[in-house]
């Protein structure tokens, strides 16, 4: 396992890391012991941190992260997010009491005194343009109640007005394959101001991993059977705003680049560490087996500059019509 620096947090973090919102809820049934039998593999493995949320099974798997941080001897980081909680999810209700609330909630449920991380949750795009709102998050830093914070976002335009506040440490967004707006516009800036790149949805909810064709089936309760035109929420966390079927189109000519003895997921993942201004990739995982899979991809070798074309050209053709412009 390779580390990188996240941003002014200082943390030295394993570049592929674990993301925990299918341990939660919206990704089909799971099994908290399955789960957490991930989670040690993957320590055992290098990683040292985790991405989560207060709203991902209503704490579950805050409480997971607990139990994992409890019975390990080594520092792990985890950051969780807030403000999802709100309903109505409103640009008035990130004010300084609601996020408070959210942030002792989340002590609580992961069981520690301050979070080494916490995101705003995708708020409304108004958001980034209140003072008032990160004035409140410096001041319950200054209390001692999170160590940093960043956040999480949809669109390109939200990450760079995010990092003109000085003690933005992270931006979470959306990078992979499918979606490569943010190498364009905004990775030189996050270098520039030394904010970490923390990257979600990296196997475009598992397109990219090349095990689904026109017949999958997904289970009423998650998000890729009932959110692919953004019912629940932005249609871009569910196959990176992709349609499904031209997705599907566009992994078979990946397969025919992949390099040799790499996996469709293994590739797309070496292919966002390409990118050095990116901190780490966060890709889920429920079983220990999806962890060793994932991991493997940090020791191997980098991708040629042929390869990295080849990518962009299928993006150009398949993909970029339909995505670049929304986010």
């Amino acid at each position: 396992m390779k580390y990188r620096v996240l941003g002014k947090t200082g943390y030295k973090i394993s570049e592929i890391s674990v993301g925990t919102w299918a341990m939660g809820d919206a990704w089909g049934s799971v099994d908290d012991e399955s789960s957490l039998l991930a989670l040690k593999k993957a320590v055992d493995l290098g990683v040292n941190f985790f991405d989560t949320a207060d709203v991902y099974g209503d704490g579950r798997s805050e409480r997971l992260l607990s139990r994992l941080s409890k019975a390990e001897k080594e520092k792990i980081y985890i950051a969780t997010k807030a403000g999802r909680r709100l309903n109505p999810h409103t640009a008035a209700g990130y004010n300084k009491e609601n996020l408070e609330g959210f942030i002792d909630r989340s002590l609580k449920n992961l069981g520690v005194e301050r979070l080494d991380l916490l995101q705003l949750h995708c708020p409304p795009s108004e958001v980034y343009g209140d003072e008032s709102v990160f004035s409140a998050l410096d001041e319950l830093r200054q209390k001692g109640k999170i160590a940093n914070y960043g956040v999480s976002v949809e669109k390109v335009d939200e990450a760079l007005r995010a990092i003109k506040y000085p003690n933005v440490s992270t931006v979470q967004i959306i990078y992979n394959m499918f979606r490569m707006k943010p190498a364009e516009e905004f990775f030189a800036e996050a270098k520039k101001n030394n904010v970490g790149i923390i990257v979600r949805v990296p196997l475009a909810s598992g397109l990219l991993t090349g095990k689904m064709n026109k017949n999958t089936q997904f289970e009423d309760g998650d998000h890729r059977s009932f959110n692919r035109n953004g019912e629940a929420f932005d249609k871009g966390e569910t196959f990176s705003g992709v349609d499904f079927e031209t997705g599907l189109r566009a992994v078979e000519e990946l397969k025919s680049i992949m390099p040799q003895d790499f996996t469709m997921a293994q590739f797309a993942l070496k292919w966002i560490l390409m990118e050095d201004a990116v901190s780490c990739t966060i890709p889920g995982a429920k079983t220990p087996d999806q962890v060793v899979q994932n991991t493997a991809a940090s020791d191997f070798p980098e991708l040629t500059k042929e390869q990295m074309q080849a990518v962009k050209s299928i993006y150009d053709r398949y993909i970029k019509e339909q995505v670049h412009p929304l986010w």
